[in-house]
Parts: C-alpha cells; sequence; structure tokens
C-alpha cells in the first residue's frame, strides 16, 4: 500500500490470557479505544486491521500474546481547508498534538465565506501535505488562548471522551460587566438554539443540563475578573451562562452590550489547560497569560 511518503502509524496492544477468545472487534473498542464508525471505515482500508502484522477480520477471536494493530493514521487523507500561510504561537508540539494560543479574530473552522482565512486554513499550510488538523474543541471567533489541535483522527476522539474530566479539563480567565456576588457559585441551565437564529443561544427549560463553575479573582471599578471552569462544553456556555445570571462579559455584543471602545470582542480567554496525553499517558499542563486587550480593561479601571 502506497500513501505517497505519507506517515504510517500503527497502535498495538498485546492481548494478556484474560482476554484470550474475545473478538478483534471487541480489543480495537475497550484495549484500543477505537470507535465503531472508524472500525467500519478502516475494513475498507488495505492494511487498517491487523493481527499479527496481517490483514484480519473484525470476528477473528484472538489468543494469549497475539498483537491486534489499528492504523491511527488518517485514511484517506480529507483536507477541509486549503493551505493558507499564517503565523501559529505553537506552545506545545509533539507527533500527535499541537497546542496553540489563538488570537482573536479568527474562526477555527471555514465559514460560508470561502474567501475567509480560518485557523484550518493555517494548521494546514503549517503541517503539510502529509496531515489535517483535528480541532478537538472550538473556541469563538472572539475568544483567545489555549486551543487543542490532534494530528490524527483516532487521536482527536481520544480527547473528545476526556472533555470535562480530569484527563483533559480548561479554565477561562473572563472579565464580567459588575461586580458579581456571590463571589463565587456553580450555573446549571440546559443551553440551545435562541428562535430562528442558527448562532445565537439560550436558556431553555428542556434539554441536557450545562454547568459552569465561577470564582471572583478581583474587582476593577465596575468589572470583575472572573475564574470560569466549563464542567460541560456548550456553544457560547460561559457567555450564556454570566448574561443569564446578569453579569454578561465585557464587550459581549451577542448577550450583553457591545462597546468597542472598551474592548472589540467578548473578554473571554482560555488561560489554562490540563491534560494526560492519550499516546503516551504524560500529564501536560500549560498556562497563557490573559491577553493586552482583556489586561487593558483592568488598567483602566
Amino acid at each position: 500500500m502506497e500513501r505517497a511518503g505519507r506517515p504510517i502509524e500503527y497502535r498495538s496492544v498485546v492481548i494478556p490470557k484474560e482476554r484470550e477468545g474475545a473478538t478483534v472487534e471487541s480489543v480495537l473498542k475497550h484495549e484500543l479505544e477505537v470507535s465503531g464508525g472508524r472500525i467500519s471505515r478502516l475494513k475498507r482500508v488495505d492494511r487498517g486491521l491487523l493481527l499479527n502484522g496481517s490483514p484480519v477480520r473484525t470476528t477473528r477471536r484472538v489468543e494469549e500474546g497475539d498483537e491486534v494493530s489499528v492504523l491511527i493514521s488518517d485514511e484517506p487523507l480529507k483536507r477541509t481547508a486549503e493551505p493558507v500561510p499564517f503565523p501559529l504561537d505553537i506552545v506545545y508540539e509533539d507527533r500527535y498534538l499541537l497546542i496553540v494560543n489563538k488570537p482573536n479574530g479568527i474562526s477555527v473552522h471555514p465559514t460560508i465565506n470561502p474567501a475567509e482565512m480560518t485557523l484550518e486554513h493555517a494548521f494546514a499550510a503549517y503541517l503539510g501535505p502529509d496531515y489535517v488538523a483535528h480541532p478537538v474543541s472550538r473556541l469563538d471567533k472572539g475568544t483567545t488562548g489555549l486551543m487543542t489541535v490532534a494530528k490524527y483522527g483516532y487521536v482527536q476522539e481520544l480527547l473528545k471522551r476526556k472533555m470535562h474530566s480530569d484527563e483533559f479539563r480548561r479554565e477561562y480567565r473572563g472579565i464580567a460587566v459588575g461586580h458579581v456576588i456571590p463571589e463565587s457559585g456553580e450555573i446549571y441551565g440546559a443551553i440551545d438554539f435562541a428562535g430562528e437564529a442558527s448562532y445565537k443561544r439560550t436558556i431553555v427549560e428542556k434539554g441536557p443540563e450545562a454547568r459552569t463553575g465561577y470564582e471572583v479573582i478581583s474587582y476593577a471599578g465596575n468589572f470583575t475578573l472572573l475564574r470560569l471552569i466549563p464542567y460541560t462544553g456548550k456553544t457560547h456556555q460561559l457567555r450564556v451562562h454570566m448574561s443569564s445570571i446578569g453579569y454578561p462579559l465585557a464587550g459581549d455584543f451577542m448577550y450583553g452590550a457591545e462597546d468597542r471602545t472598551l474592548i472589540e470582542r467578548p473578554a473571554l480567554h482560555s488561560y489554562e489547560l490540563w491534560l494526560r496525553h492519550p499516546m503516551t499517558g504524560e500529564d501536560l499542563h500549560f498556562v497563557c497569560p490573559i491577553p493586552e486587550d482583556m489586561e487593558r480593561i483592568l488598567r483602566l479601571n
């Protein structure tokens, strides 16, 4: 099988005595954490699934000492954006992951405007023709800070399963309008689309509950610097939840009041990240200080 020089990488497990007699599919799902959809796709890929180095059907039963391997390289390679050079602030990189400090004013994914530059265009240029970027979580166009990107779809799936757990958690900094009281707490409320809008969200009575933790760090004039913890991952969750308790984020044109003399975006920053590496098991920790436009609000108030 030729892949024009692209990296070919597998993840493998050796079968212990207690798993003897299990099917290859069971081993893939439980030991290697491969999703059912990925297994289905790899059945059609040459050498996508291997037993002791040879192609195998998922119904085959394994014996102690057998080695089951799954192709984790993206196959086929499908780009969602053409490469466009753009400077990336890279916080961490290895063969599986890329963690960047996202700037303000750029979307992560391609939009309905084909001419709009996005981070996926930048990732395509940076990673070159052998990889496709797989953002693990999306930051809004105006949100800055730490963002995790997988270099393989398989790694993205592993990380998504761990989100909002001790193995993959994030903390934000936000600046709210007003003196937030009480000084700490949790906000609950299901979030869904607001009417016919395809972008705006609102609190609704029924639906999967969203949960946000907050804690006051300091007051500055009529503003509050907050520690924000998303325990769930709904679109616009932190912005909607803070607005719902009467303290919208500064500059939030959608859920508060726009004031471009103060800040040209919602004052929200992905500040801290804890991550157990899904391939190596290493515990990683990153901090990205809040940017100048948010610091300016605190200095001037």
